[in-house]
């Protein structure tokens, strides 16, 4: 998995480096200071994940995340906190803070990892056949897996893919959230933010900014906060 890190702060860069060394299944293609040589790099080179600070002169991370291709990840490593719900608008697949424990470090990796093979996965022609109020079906390899939804547990959009994160398992498939969500039981599921759809029968802890099932925490999107508020927590729907 070819990975690069973008990062005005050379001490910052060294921390990432070191981090990396634990995991032989990471490949660092490069580093750089900015995110134009960064952009520059990655027009001749196909990378599948940027460690990405988002304060940094000219090119701030977030705009540059915009602009990468659908199949590039990004983990954002910042030290401002503030910019965590807006790291999720542009599909990144986490938020780390500096200064960075290993242990958080390893389960932003252990993800990106995980999605990296989901994507492998996909491009054997994987798709989504809706079957009735109560299950649809992903095919995958000539074959199709049943999901009934009540052990669907969220969805996950990520750039151009949809994640299914199951009870038991995650399925990846090409597909836009919005796409999907238009065919899902309006009843069951809710969008809360732009990246996430959750199953309002999972949901047992929710505060003002944030949705918890299991170990996931799902941000709740300004724009979406009053309608979560008024259609699941006054069931107004």
């Amino acid at each position: 998995m070819n990975c690069v890190i973008v990062d005005d702060e050379p001490l910052a860069r060294e921390g990432i480096q070191l981090l990396l060394r634990a995991y032989p299944e990471m490949k660092l293609s490069g580093c750089f200071n900015n995110a134009a040589a960064a952009g520059s790099y990655l027009l001749l080179n196909p990378v599948d994940l940027v460690f990405l600070d988002i304060r940094m002169p000219g090119i701030n991370g977030l705009d540059f995340a915009r602009s990468l291709g659908k199949t590039t990840m990004v983990i954002f490593i910042t030290a401002h906190v503030e910019y965590a719900l807006e790291s999720y608008e542009v599909d990144a697949i986490d938020y780390l803070v500096k200064p960075i424990h290993p242990e958080r470090f390893q389960k932003a990796i252990s993800k990106a990892l995980s999605y990296f093979n989901l994507m492998l996965q996909e491009k054997n022609d994987t798709s989504i056949e809706f079957g009735s109020q109560a299950f649809l079906f992903v095919r995958a390899d000539r074959q199709f897996v049943k999901v009934d939804f009540k052990n669907l547990l969220f969805i996950e959009g990520l750039k151009d893919y949809v994640i299914l994160h199951l009870s038991d398992q995650k399925l990846m498939t090409a597909m836009n959230l919005k796409a999907i969500h238009q065919k899902l039981p309006q009843e069951l599921f809710i969008r809360v933010s732009k990246s996430y759809i959750v199953n309002t029968a999972c949901i047992k802890v929710f505060d003002n900014n944030n949705i918890y099932i299991g170990e996931q925490e799902i941000p709740i999107g300004n724009n979406y906060r009053d309608f979560f508020f008024e259609t699941f927590v006054n069931d107004k729907r």
